[in-house]
């Protein structure tokens, strides 16, 4: 059984920084792409980041790039989501995301193409 579990999120001021973390179990990790999505209060869930099975590319939304970074350690199992310069719109249930498909792109904006979720971790910017 996949398990995905977030973890990192918390209250910071606007500029400031987080990094989140996602441990996966339950497969072999290295032969999944893995993302992250959020949904803020009374919005839909939207694609932040993904990250192709083997690290090589990632891709974000317009509106975190050159602020947000992904990355991912097959060793240990973990994708990270590094969030800097965070601004209150940032705000929102972060959840990490992985495929049933192997060796997927990670590229995918829509959560339909995401199979396996985690439960989900609180950031909240104030301003």
């Amino acid at each position: 059984q996949v398990q995905l579990v977030e973890s990192g999120g918390g209250l910071v001021q606007a500029g400031g920084s987080l990094r989140l973390s996602c441990a996966a179990s339950g497969r072999t990790f290295n032969k999944y792409a893995m993302g992250w999505f959020r949904q803020g209060p009374g919005k839909e869930r939207e694609f932040v980041a993904g990250i192709s099975w083997d690290g090589g590319n990632t891709y974000y939304t317009d509106s975190v790039k050159g602020r947000f970074a992904i990355s991912r350690d097959n060793a240990k199992n973990t994708v990270w989501l590094q969030m800097s310069s965070l601004k209150p719109e940032d705000t929102a249930v972060y959840y990490c995301a992985s495929t049933e498909v192997s060796y997927a792109s990670g590229s995918s904006y829509y959560s339909s193409d995401w199979d396996y979720w985690g439960q989900g971790t609180q950031v909240t910017v104030s301003s």
